[in-house]
């Protein structure tokens, strides 16, 4: 295989094209950013809670909708459960400026679509980490989680403002087709994907004791069949806290990114209400910080290779809470708007250094089997934490005003370096009894 920088293993041209349908999507996903506030605002008329309750409802209920995905995904060819979603996620988008331009679209129609979406992200995202770890070679991994996490921030940047200029000139629902034919896009580069994709296994939990003799009654095997079934629900979170490994990691990663995104709709309050800030002052102090997203997904590969995998991953996932409190002490003026600035390029670098080698961590320390169940349970849970502090830290705000919330978590997570793990285990310590392997018919 050809090398990459600097002698490094490349991930492969078959990566390429997964990272090319990556690139669509994200870029879709950022030019329709605000696409659905705006439309229940300016087209439906909707107020503030009903938008509120749009963003939350559709995220929190397609979630719970792909708990069940999990397993679905898990025994079935990812490419083309990729496949499928990208199609389901532009078939449910298109549906929006159809209704638009038969005067039908309401806010119900554009809460299901928000719920398909969320629920085909899931099932996408664990797919592709599946797809990911067959496609890329252990010692390459890194690079290529880089190299999505440098696309993530690029989105980031470049396709807010493009949105906004085509909402400017074209109206809202232009975006949301946008959004949509970057998923055709997306299914083109997984399609385009060389090489022969083997059907998966089923895991199967036996539930015999060690020495016992199984039954062999007909009834007996199709009892277990549905048993099994039932426990490849849980079965992504069962691997994920029995793991001493991935548990501490799935616990910091899962309440930082809550208590980030709790204090984020905070300090919009904060800002544009007694701060004074206006609107595009506030679009710039979290535009520009992205650029420290591509910096630190840069850093990451070289950072890894000079000083090892674990140590980047402990520094980083350390350094990244450290900024977030200092939100609390912004004040008016250009001096506050450089603060919030500083404080969010500060954190998204490290965001950007310690994401993906987590993933490629992650993706290292799971069983091919358990991709897919593992990564679901990851993403609906980090979801659900996501909206109950939200909703927590919103009624907080109200008892003790924006900024003493900020403050709290702030002061919250500087104590979650604690669950990361201070020392690596080697992945082949971890057994999981009880499991066997058998081909799935």
């Amino acid at each position: 295989m050809a090398g990459g920088q600097r002698g490094r293993p490349s991930p492969g041209r078959d990566f390429g094209w997964l990272w090319a349908a990556y690139a669509a999507s994200a870029l879709g996903t950022g030019l329709a950013f605000s696409a659905f506030p705006l439309l229940a605002i300016t087209v439906l008329h909707k107020g503030a809670a009903e938008v509120a309750s749009l963003a939350a409802t559709g995220a929190a209920v397609g979630a719970a909708v792909a708990v069940p995905l999990g397993p679905w995904v898990e025994f079935r060819r990812k490419r083309s459960v990729m496949v499928a979603m990208d199609l389901v996620r532009c078939a449910a988008l298109l549906s929006v400026p159809v209704a638009y331009g038969l005067g039908r679209l309401g806010l119900t129609q554009l809460l299901l679509v928000s719920v398909v979406v969320a629920a085909a992200d899931i099932t996408f995202g664990a797919a592709a980490g599946a797809c990911l770890k067959a496609l890329v070679r252990p010692d390459a991994m890194v690079a290529a989680q880089a190299r999505l996490e440098s696309t993530t921030w690029t989105a980031t940047v470049v396709g807010p403002p493009l949105g906004g200029a085509l909402i400017t000139l074209l109206g809202p629902v232009a975006t949301v087709a946008a959004d949509a034919v970057s998923y055709l896009l997306s299914a083109a580069g997984i399609r385009a994907i060389r090489g022969r994709e083997p059907r998966p296994e089923r895991e199967k939990r036996t539930g015999v004791r060690p020495g016992a003799r199984a039954d062999a009654r007909p009834g007996a095997r199709t009892g277990a069949r549905t048993g099994a079934r039932l426990g490849d629900l849980v079965e992504g979170w069962r691997h994920v806290l029995a793991h001493p490994q991935l548990r501490p990691l799935f616990l910091h990663t899962v309440l930082v990114n809550a208590l980030i995104m709790a204090t984020a709709p905070l300090l919009a309050v904060l800002m544009l209400g007694p701060l004074g800030f206006t609107p595009w002052q506030y679009g710039l102090a979290f535009a520009v910080p992205c650029l420290g997203g591509l910096i630190g997904a840069r850093l990451a590969p070289g950072l890894v290779d000079r000083f090892g995998r674990h140590r980047v991953l402990l520094v980083s996932g350390s350094l990244r809470v450290c900024w977030p409190v200092g939100l609390a002490f912004i004040r008016p003026g250009v001096g506050g708007l450089l603060l919030v600035m500083a404080v969010q390029f500060a954190l998204i670098t490290c965001i950007g250094v310690f994401n993906p080698v987590f993933a490629a961590h992650r993706l290292r320390l799971t069983e091919t089997g358990r991709v897919a169940r593992t990564l679901t349970a990851w993403s609906v849970s980090g979801k659900a934490a996501t909206a109950t502090l939200t909703a927590l830290w919103g009624v907080l705000a109200g008892l003790a005003g924006p900024r003493a919330a900020i403050a709290l978590a702030g002061a919250l997570l500087l104590a979650t370096p604690l669950l990361l793990p201070r020392r690596e285990v080697p992945t082949d310590t971890c057994p999981t009894p009880g499991l066997t392997r058998v081909s799935e018919r």
